[in-house]
């Protein structure tokens, strides 16, 4: 693997950690609101979304250097997917009105989006050549 691969790839990493924190933090936060607030059931399946994903980003990151372009892709799509499906149900919560019109289906086949190009890079990680791995073929 190149050092400009490489670099790349503890970048997209770090990315990641950061938006899995930001996650879980929103996450913990909506379901103490969820669990103190009353009737608030778009805010704890938005807290719920946003605590199921953000291990994962921390996974993606821990994985990020075995497929950097591909993995990366499929966290971007999750941060996307959670921030407008969870953001939307925030929203209709708070202020009674939409992020805007479908915004929450959208995030959510965003979300199936990213989890099959994960799937998919899985598959491209396992079935890669040894010796495409010892040289840093790319993905």
């Amino acid at each position: 693997m190149t050092d400009s691969r490489r670099s790349s790839g503890h970048r997209t990493g770090g990315v990641l950690c950061v938006f899995a924190g930001l996650l879980g933090a929103a996450g913990v936060g909506g379901a103490a609101l969820a669990a103190h607030g009353g009737e608030n059931r778009l805010v704890a399946i938005a807290a719920a979304l946003a605590l199921v994903h953000a291990p994962a980003l921390v996974a993606l990151a821990a994985l990020v250097l075995h497929a950097p372009r591909l993995i990366g892709l499929a966290g971007f799509g999750i941060v996307v997917g959670v921030a407008l499906f969870s953001g939307d149900l925030a929203t209709r919560y708070f202020t009674g009105d939409r992020l805007f019109t479908n915004a929450a289906p959208s995030g959510g086949m965003i979300l199936i989006a990213a989890w099959l190009l994960l799937a998919v890079t899985g598959c491209v990680i396992a079935l890669r050549r040894k010796d495409e791995s010892e040289w840093g073929g790319r993905t």
